[in-house]
C-alpha cells in the first residue's frame, strides 16, 4: 500500500535529518556535490546550468512545471482527490492547477487514491512560478540555494530502502510553499506540530520585517518629497525676498520710479 503525506512548508526542512539521509539518497542523480566535481573534471558546467537543468540533473526524468501553484489553497491540496498524478506528467495544464473538490473526500486506502499513488511511485515532480524563474535565470546564485533547499527536502522525506515520491510547489521566493510525498509500502512522516509551529512564527516574523521594510521606504520616500519641497520653498522665498530688495535698492537710486 501507497502512503502519503502533504502539507506546506516554506522553505522548512532539517538539516540534521539531511546530513543522516545524504548518503542513502541517491536515486540515480548526482549531487550538486558531484556536480561541482563534474565541473572540475571539465565534464559539466554547473555555473552555466540553470535551475531546471540542475533540478533534472540530480534527479535524471524528473519533471518541471513552470505554473503559479503557490496559492493552492491547503485544504484542497490534502484532499485525497486531487490531481496531484496531473504533475507527473510533461502536459500539466491549468486545469490541475485550479483544480475545485466535488464531494466527499475519499479515504487513503480506497482503491483509487492507492492506484494514483502507485502510478507515481519513485517519481519527482517540482513547480515553479514564473516570477521565481526570472528571478533565477538572473541570479545564478539564487538558483543553487534554491536547488539545495530541495535536495535537502527530499533527502530528508526519503525513506531508506523504499520507493518515494516528491511533488514540491515553490512560490516567487523560492519557498517550498506546498508538498506531497508518499511511500510506496510504507509511510512518510513530516515536521512536528512543535517544528510546523516553529516554522510558522518564523514565517510570520518576516512577513512582518518585509511589512516594516516596506512601511521604512515609503516613509523614507515621503521625507524626501517633504525635503525637495521645503528646499523649493525656500529657494523661492530666498528668491522673492531678493528681487524685493533689489527693487528697493534701485528706487533708493533713483532709477525706478
Amino acid at each position: 500500500m501507497d502512503f502519503g503525506v502533504t502539507g506546506k512548508l516554506g522553505g522548512y526542512y532539517l538539516a540534521e535529518q539531511y546530513r543522516k539521509n545524504a548518503a542513502a539518497d541517491k536515486n540515480g542523480g548526482v549531487s550538486l556535490a558531484e556536480l561541482a566535481a563534474a565541473k572540475a573534471a571539465g565534464q559539466s558546467d554547473v555555473s552555466g546550468m540553470s535551475f531546471k537543468d540542475m533540478w533534472q540533473a540530480r534527479f535524471p526524468g524528473a519533471y518541471y512545471h513552470m505554473a503559479d501553484a503557490s496559492n493552492i489553497p491547503q485544504g484542497v491540496w490534502e484532499r485525497n482527490d486531487f490531481p496531484f498524478e496531473k504533475f507527473f506528467r510533461n502536459d500539466l495544464n491549468e486545469s490541475a492547477v485550479n483544480w475545485k473538490p466535488n464531494g466527499a473526500n475519499p479515504a487513503m486506502d480506497s482503491s483509487g487514491v492507492q492506484s494514483r499513488l502507485h502510478s507515481i511511485a519513485g517519481q519527482k515532480s517540482i513547480v515553479v512560478p514564473p516570477e521565481l524563474e526570472e528571478k533565477m535565470k538572473n541570479d545564478p546564485a539564487l538558483a543553487k540555494q534554491v536547488m539545495a533547499k530541495v535536495e535537502s527536502f527530499i533527502a530528508t522525506n526519503q525513506v531508506p530502502g523504499r520507493i518515494c515520491s516528491h511533488l514540491i510547489v515553490l512560490d516567487e521566493n523560492g519557498e517550498i510553499a506546498r508538498f506531497r510525498a508518499s511511500s510506496h509500502g510504507g509511510n512518510i512522516t513530516g515536521p512536528t506540530e512543535e517544528e510546523m509551529r516553529q516554522f510558522e512564527a518564523e514565517q510570520a516574523a518576516k512577513r512582518k520585517r518585509r511589512e516594516e521594510y516596506a512601511w521604512l521606504n515609503e516613509e523614507s520616500a515621503l521625507k524626501r518629497r517633504l525635503m525637495e519641497q521645503e528646499t523649493d520653498e525656500r529657494y523661492y522665498q530666498t528668491s522673492i525676498t531678493k528681487k524685493a530688495v533689489s527693487i528697493a535698492a534701485y528706487e533708493a537710486a533713483g532709477i525706478l520710479k
